[in-house]
């Protein structure tokens, strides 16, 4: 139903149109009783098989939504509904922030992928910190955090990393160090490892504080040169961060089926969806085999599907996430995913 009615009719929205009216429709879902228990029994998979036990969490299944669909932390309860183990919100940042200007999301439908430049446009972090005290999380919660657009200088980004880590500490259960976004001015360059060290040794040290422990992941590119991503990884192995997202969008346009005179016409953005997946997974298996499976990885870009999903797991990644392929798939994409791993 969803690919023959409903994703027809989404997809004569603009894209980010048709986002928000899934999620209010979402919203009202949930005040119609039993409605919740019905989406949980269409399409929820019990598979203790696949429990993962990480970082003292407890993963009813390895499959959790990617950052980009919650940007707020406003819908991550009604999007457990559809069977993900757990929800990355965000990227979050500091200060509330427009993104860039529209149009800033396109569809590729033939080859089932997206191309954004959103800029990490989101309400900020004491927003999706209120909306966490008025909805207690049903699920696990990771948010991925940022800087804002206009921090420029060393001590402006690295204060914005640590504000929102310490804000958001006592409302979530992991943290995403989201530096290789493509669509934000100056972030990718945090990828350098001097850089990052500067961003996240903040961040180990003011854990050391709290009673509780919260995982610190850090988001890589599948574009970054392998010197780099190895001198990343070396210092995540040595510095205590505690596993790797890879990866993020990215700037190729390689292997495309839409013609390239539309593609070109699109513009700067990152690409996300089935085209990402061979280079993804290329990513996860280099960081298994340099780190020799000491560090945690989360599988994310073009798994659109059961044998995406296992590849992905099968090449060293713990977890994985999809996000694209939810829009593309429907709601029943993670059920779809857990039978076929089961």
């Amino acid at each position: 139903m969803y690919k023959l009615l409903i994703r027809p009719l989404l997809f004569c929205l603009s894209p980010e149109r048709a986002h928000r009216l899934t999620f209010r429709l979402l919203r009202i879902a949930r005040k119609i009783p039993f409605c919740a228990s019905l989406f949980k029994l269409l399409y929820r998979c019990k598979t203790p098989s696949l429990r993962r036990e990480l970082w003292g969490l407890d993963f009813p299944n390895p499959v959790g939504l990617a950052a980009g669909i919650d940007k707020n932390g406003e819908y991550y309860n009604e999007i457990s509904w559809f069977g993900f183990s757990f929800v990355e919100i965000g990227s979050l940042t500091p200060e509330p922030q427009d993104g860039n200007p529209r149009p800033r999301l396109f569809r590729l439908p033939k080859d089932k992928a997206l191309i954004n430049r959103m800029g990490i446009n989101n309400k900020g972090v004491s927003y999706a910190i209120e909306r966490i005290k008025q909805d207690h999380p049903k699920t696990i919660i990771c948010a991925s955090i940022a800087k804002n657009t206009t921090s420029a200088s060393e001590g402006d980004i690295i204060g914005d990393y640590t504000k929102s880590f310490s804000l958001l500490y006592d409302f979530v259960d992991m943290f995403t160090v989201n530096v290789s976004c493509p669509n934000v001015e100056g972030l990718q360059h945090l990828q350098d490892v001097s850089y990052l060290s500067d961003v996240v040794d903040p961040l180990l040290d003011m854990r050391i504080c709290y009673d509780s422990y919260r995982p610190i992941l850090v988001k890589v590119s599948p574009d970054i040169p392998l010197e780099e991503l190895d001198e990343i990884l070396d210092y995540c192995m040595m510095s205590g961060v505690d596993g790797v997202v890879a990866g993020n969008t990215t700037t190729s346009r390689e292997g495309l089926v839409t013609p390239k005179d539309k593609v070109d016409k699109i513009g700067k953005g990152g690409l996300s969806g089935a085209p990402l997946f061979e280079k993804s997974l290329a990513l996860v298996k280099h960081i298994h085999e340099h780190t020799l499976g000491r560090l945690p990885i989360v599988g994310v870009g073009g798994i659109m599907g059961p044998e995406q999903a296992r590849q992905m797991l099968d090449a060293g990644a713990s977890l994985i996430e999809i996000c694209t392929g939810f829009i593309y798939e429907g709601p029943g994409a993670v059920k779809k995913i857990l039978k076929g791993l089961k």
